[in-house]
């Protein structure tokens, strides 16, 4: 009886721990390092996609004026301030002219005399012209009477040496009045460059813009060529935009761009690529395009502030297409883009060539899977080619 009552206990106890036993078990293949991963997956479409391009850009303007005197002097008195609207042709400075108007009435003088000098002159030429037409006449005359030997060779050789006297000093005169009117030119020419002087003395606004600087105050004593106003062209504000080169494809005049000013980046830009610039950026490699705003919007931005712009590029014919979080990185020492394909719950690592991204996460994939393959999107843990799966509709963040 007593051992009866052993061997049922010995029962007993084996069923327990084979039940336990079981239970860890179940446990350990249900919820354990053996369990399996849970994941999400995704069929690939062929589809086109719009490619997009992001940069970042400095609003900046193409036309800068910086209005300053071509010579030295002092500030008179500046007529705007920095943001005030100016039309071309308004004042708006000007520099005391010093001495310059007493240089004007000096200059004045000496071009009335050499107008003096120029007329006598003239009259010089004309009075040597009629001497020497004399002269010659006088020569030939006795020229003549030599001929018919009613005077001696002496008398008719004095004539002509009148006449050569009379040639040579016309010909002085004419030298002379020659030399009087460029003195008159020279110094008509000085004058005018004293009046250009008087009149850069006043800064003019050459087109109708802004003011964006005031780098003087009157008394400043300024040298030639120093700005004192700065003014842009509102309507050529544009944005020098850096672009990555290893994505530039297709990047070309009129696309498209959206442009996020830092300033309101809630509330997107509608521009337009003017320009991509042949020199690149070598040392960044980064190509540099030119973005306008379209239309220009209102109040103006800053000079100088960053923003962010995305092209749209050309839509690319159909591929297939995956989102890009299930592009993963192989673990070997090739490092390759792939993907993880399930078929029957079972897992191959595909080497995958990427092609062009849009902005909402999904790439062309060039290469390696086709259309209706099933991806690993996301997995709980990683993966590798022995892992079980478990396909889910989403992932449940694991509880410590």
């Amino acid at each position: 009886m007593k051992y009866l009552s052993n061997k049922i206990r010995t029962i007993a106890l084996v069923t327990v721990i084979a039940l336990l036993l079981a239970a860890f078990l179940y446990v350990v293949a249900r919820s354990g390092p053996l369990a399996p991963i849970a994941v999400t997956v995704t069929t690939v479409t062929n589809r086109p996609i719009t490619p997009a391009l992001f940069g970042i850009g400095t609003i900046q303007a193409r036309y800068t004026y910086r209005l300053g005197p071509t010579v030295a002097g002092r500030v008179r008195h500046v007529n705007v301030e920095v943001g005030d609207m100016v039309k071309a042709g308004q004042i708006l400075a000007e520099i005391d002219p010093i001495d310059l108007n007493e240089r004007i009435t000096g200059q004045d003088a000496a071009l009335k005399r050499a107008e003096a000098l120029t007329t006598g002159a003239e009259a010089q030429v004309k009075e040597a012209i009629a001497g020497a037409a004399f002269a010659a006449s006088q020569a030939r005359r006795y020229s003549q009477l030599f001929e018919a030997h009613s005077i001696s060779a002496e008398a008719a050789e004095g004539k002509h040496q009148e006449n050569r006297v009379a040639e040579a000093a016309l010909a002085t005169a004419r030298a002379n009045l020659d030399a009087a009117r460029q003195d008159r030119e020279r110094l008509k020419a000085d004058r005018a460059g004293l009046i250009q002087q008087q009149e850069n003395l006043r800064l003019l606004a050459p087109i109708d813009g802004l003011v964006v600087a005031r780098d003087a105050e009157p008394g400043d004593t300024i040298v030639a060529g120093q700005a004192i106003v700065e003014m842009i062209d509102p309507a050529s504000l544009w944005l020098n935009v850096r672009f990555d080169q290893s994505r530039t494809a297709g990047l070309r005049a009129e696309l498209p761009a959206a442009i996020a000013r830092r300033s309101s980046s809630r509330q997107p830009i509608a521009g337009r690529v003017l320009r991509v610039e042949p020199l690149a950026d070598a040392v960044t490699e980064e190509t540099l395009a030119k973005v306008v705003f379209n239309p220009l919007p209102e109040p103006l931005p800053p000079i100088g502030e960053l923003a962010e712009i995305t092209v749209a590029l050309p839509t690319l014919p159909a591929a297939p297409v995956i989102p890009n979080g299930a592009l993963k990185r192989a673990n070997d020492k090739n490092g390759r883009n792939g993907v993880w394909v399930v078929k029957n719950k079972s897992l191959t690592f595909a080497p995958v060539q990427v092609g062009a991204t849009d902005l909402d996460g999904q790439v062309q994939i060039l290469d390696g899977i086709k259309e209706g393959d099933q991806v690993v999107v996301y997995s709980q843990r990683e993966l590798t080619k022995r892992s079980r799966v478990k396909i889910v509709d989403h992932l449940i963040k694991d509880t410590p």
